[in-house]
């Protein structure tokens, strides 16, 4: 009995993954450079499998899942369209189902005499590439693929950093990035010195309906900003894209460094970010420099995200301690609220 009420409370609840607005958001699942045409990728977004892949029509992205016997296309193959005009297709490993890049069976090999019926049909979901990024929508997306002006900007470089995975949910990654006042404890020796971690008040700019809030000209004294190796006063501009993805630029004189950042919904308990970052500077510093030192921030913050409690970030501003330095999180936290977000809150 009491295993059937704690099935019946789970049910009640729900999935974490349930928030409809999930499906509303691009999601950052793989790099451009991963998906080769002739080639599948498997990967996991909201506790679904899906299969990317590159067709002579374009990027693709399907659940992974036959419709005949529920095995994975993803072990199968890409059969490459030989003539011109033909499709390429997705070959199924178990019975050799053939799906063409608009999804739908177009044969059988067991019956090959037989037309597919209509409902042999594959799910797909919309995908763009942008930035060297392959971003995926569950559903109909409520906005364009996140903006992120300094990856079009001239003279920037672009390194794509990830991903890295959490045994957490999105908000708390995300307000994680949001919150100044660790840098220098976290972080200390590179982003922040720990006799130096005051915070100077700072205005926010309060969200929108597809926007969240945006904060300007936050000024922190770091070691090592950026992985070159050269401290500086650094001027922070935080911006929230979306529920899941925000962003900063820091500068100091004219050297501008920014990282956009997208957190996808692995399951229910795990979560990755993937990051875009770009610079003007530093030519002399090596990606693979650039990568490592990211590798280790990330690192710093993920030991501290995962211990978090509660798992769920609060949105009632009465369930925890605030203080001047946290109004960036608290106006992604209203934010959140007034949208309606309910992934990964409570």
């Amino acid at each position: 009995m009491a295993a059937d009420a704690a099935l019946s409370l789970l049910a009640q609840k729900g999935s974490k993954l349930d928030d409809p607005l999930l499906k509303r958001e691009w999601f950052a699942v793989a790099w451009s450079r991963e998906v080769v045409h002739g080639k599948l990728l498997a990967r996991r977004l909201m506790a679904r499998d899906v299969v990317l892949w590159r067709s002579q029509e374009g990027l693709h992205c399907w659940r992974d899942l036959c419709v005949h016997r529920g095995a994975r296309l993803s072990l199968g193959t890409v059969r490459v369209g030989a003539e011109s005009g033909q499709s390429d297709c997705v070959v199924c490993p178990y019975h050799a189902w053939e799906y063409a890049s608009s999804g739908r069976c177009v044969r059988i090999p067991s019956q090959p005499e037989l037309t597919p019926p209509a409902k042999a049909r594959v799910e797909t979901y919309q995908v763009r590439e942008k930035y060297g990024v392959v971003w995926v929508a569950m559903g109909e997306p409520g906005a364009d693929v996140p903006a992120f002006p300094l990856a079009d900007a001239p003279g920037f470089r672009t390194i794509l950093a990830g991903p890295y995975r959490f045994r957490a949910l999105g908000p708390r990654v995300i307000e994680n990035l949001l919150d100044v006042a660790h840098l220098g404890f976290v972080h200390a020796g590179l982003l922040g010195d720990p006799e130096r971690g005051e915070v100077e008040d700072y205005a926010v700019t309060a969200g929108t309906e597809l926007r969240g809030p945006e904060a300007r000209e936050i000024r922190i004294w770091q070691p090592d900003p950026d992985g070159t190796g050269k401290p500086a006063l650094v001027s922070y501009h935080y911006w929230v894209n979306g529920p899941l993805t925000a962003g900063f630029e820091k500068t100091e004189g004219l050297r501008r460094f920014g990282i956009l950042v997208q957190v996808a919904p692995i399951d229910e308990e795990h979560c990755e970010s993937r990051l875009i970052m770009c610079l003007n500077y530093g030519d002399e510093v090596t990606d693979e420099d650039l990568l490592r030192f990211q590798d280790h921030v990330t690192e710093q913050d993920r030991v501290v995200v995962e211990s978090q409690r509660p798992e769920l970030l609060p949105l009632d501003l009465q369930a925890e301690l605030h203080l001047r330095s946290d109004r960036m999180a608290i106006a992604y936290r209203k934010w959140l609220r007034e949208i309606g977000f309910t992934y990964g809150t409570a």
